[in-house]
């Protein structure tokens, strides 16, 4: 993402380069050219032992082959989607898209959230002191730590507090990434039904319901709209990466222990920073907290229940019961205990200059509930250098191979060759370097008003200059990685 000043006393603007569509070699993906390749040996084979004619009796498979190779289907090729659907096809044959929680005398890991997946190896730990509950993905390497966080309306601001406030956020990512210690910064915005306890339990302690006139119509205005409304919650995940780690770790005694104690140096530089971006810290989710927040994204009903039993007036639950009692998962979406959840990829950000705070429209969209999670994976300096030059050299090449071939220029060389040179003096500059993915999943309580709410989400989309992908066959990891505050890739 590229962040342009304000100009003289204009609003500030913010621009995104454009998403290069070029594969590994000669504009072919991995699987393009996996696919090419075993033709190409099949081919010689054939030539070698039967000849031309042994070449032109195969000519059916070769016209089923060329079309995986070259033909596209939602912006990736046959031989892209492959994978995707062989992967699909044997967890549908080995019944793994319905996840069944069933009761089970064995004993359980202490920590372990059971969610479905991936993610079933997940455990959260306490740290030492008690300060945080952190999240150990022993696949991945990560030990993750989640806080809530609150601002003022972003739109409310005046411009001068508006740019101040993205050029913290920024300077609060660079000062995570230049550490080399984070894998991964999510950022999760989302929308959850709202059961109208605290309000109510604010109203019995502070207010008097046999006021004359004012005390019957505030009780019949929470009993009417308090469970109607769709509070938002903000929350960070930072991502401890344990292997870059793995020398403070050992000095600070080993073990998730080690890593608890540098995540917790981590966590003080992060919320010193984020007050410079506006932000408000709310305090580390403890491991109980974690778990609450992981159990109302499978299922936002049970938010009633958790905040009626809660003592801090934060949802808690156990760690246990996290994770979904049963989820189905079809190819564009998935069904978990009280609701139905799409999950879109935002697979391309505004590419002119646009407010900030272009998301707006986009997050605040009536009568829809949903999650937005952006996870920044931070890269370091000689790599982007190398990735720079890696995709200039790439641009070049192919200008001039259409140059020799008389073709005519292409403007989208233009444009990401622009962009590139702009990452490069941007990382000369001391900026760091940040891998942006966007998830958005959309949740209703039926596949009616579902399909109702994706649609209203579409329309917003459209006004904010962004492109939304629904992902296809993907939906229950896809679900894992933008509905739970996890950081993972």
């Amino acid at each position: 993402m590229l962040s342009d000043p304000p100009q003289g006393d204009g609003p500030p603007t913010v621009k995104f380069p454009h998403r290069s569509r070029r594969g590994v070699l000669l504009g072919l993906s991995v699987p393009q050219l996996t696919v090419g390749t075993l033709t190409g040996l099949l081919l010689l084979a054939v030539l070698v032992t039967s000849g031309v004619a042994g070449a032109l009796k195969l000519i059916p498979l070769w016209a089923v082959i060329l079309p995986a190779v070259f033909v596209r289907h939602r912006g990736r090729s046959l031989a892209d989607w492959a994978p995707i659907t062989i992967r699909y096809a044997l967890r549908r044959l080995r019944s793994q898209l319905i996840w069944l929680v069933r009761p089970s005398r064995r004993p359980r890991r202490e920590g372990l959230l059971h969610l479905p997946g991936t993610a079933a190896s997940l455990r959260v730990v306490t740290s030492p002191n008690g300060r945080f509950g952190a999240v150990h993905d022993p696949h991945h390497g990560t030990l993750t730590a989640v806080v809530k966080v609150s601002s003022r309306a972003f739109a409310l601001l005046d411009p001068a507090t508006q740019a101040s406030n993205v050029a913290g956020w920024g300077r609060t990512l660079a000062a995570l990434s230049r550490t080399g210690h984070i894998a991964r910064v999510q950022v999760l915005e989302r929308t959850v039904p709202d059961s109208g306890d605290a309000l109510n339990r604010y109203w019995h302690e502070h207010g008097n319901a046999d006021t004359h006139l004012a005390g019957p119509i505030y009780s019949d205005l929470l009993a009417a709209a308090g469970p109607a409304a769709a509070p938002h919650e903000a929350y960070v995940a930072l991502g401890l990466d344990l292997k870059a780690t793995r020398r403070l770790i050992n000095q600070a005694g080993g073990g998730l222990m080690g890593g608890c104690a540098v995540l917790s140096q981590l966590t003080s530089t992060f919320e010193q920073a984020a007050r410079n971006s506006g932000l408000t810290p709310a305090g580390w989710l403890a491991a109980d907290e974690v778990a609450a927040v992981i159990r109302t994204a499978y299922d936002p009903k049970a938010s009633a229940s958790l905040d009626q039993w809660s003592d801090s007036g934060r949802p808690q639950a156990d760690p246990a019961a996290a994770g979904p009692v049963v989820l189905v998962e079809k190819a564009d979406r998935i069904q978990t205990d009280s609701a139905h959840h799409a999950t879109f990829w935002i697979e391309n950000w505004p590419r002119i200059e646009t407010s900030p705070g272009f998301l707006h429209q986009l997050l605040f969209t009536s009568g829809v509930r949903r999650t937005l999670s952006l996870t920044y994976a931070p890269k370091g300096l000689d790599a982007a250098l190398k990735d720079v030059q890696r995709k200039k050299a790439t641009v070049i090449a192919d200008a001039a191979e259409r140059q020799r071939k008389g073709q005519v220029d292409s403007e989208e060389d233009s444009v990401e060759y622009a962009d590139i040179k702009n990452r490069e003096r941007q990382l000369i500059a001391g900026h760091a370097d940040v891998a942006l993915t966007g998830l958005l999943t959309v949740s209703a309580e039926t596949d009616e008003q579902l399909n109702a709410a994706c649609a209203a989400i579409e329309t917003a989309a459209v006004s904010a200059l962004i492109d939304l992908r629904l992902l296809t066959w993907q939906q229950a990891e896809a679900f894992t990685n933008a509905a739970l505050p996890l950081a993972r890739p």
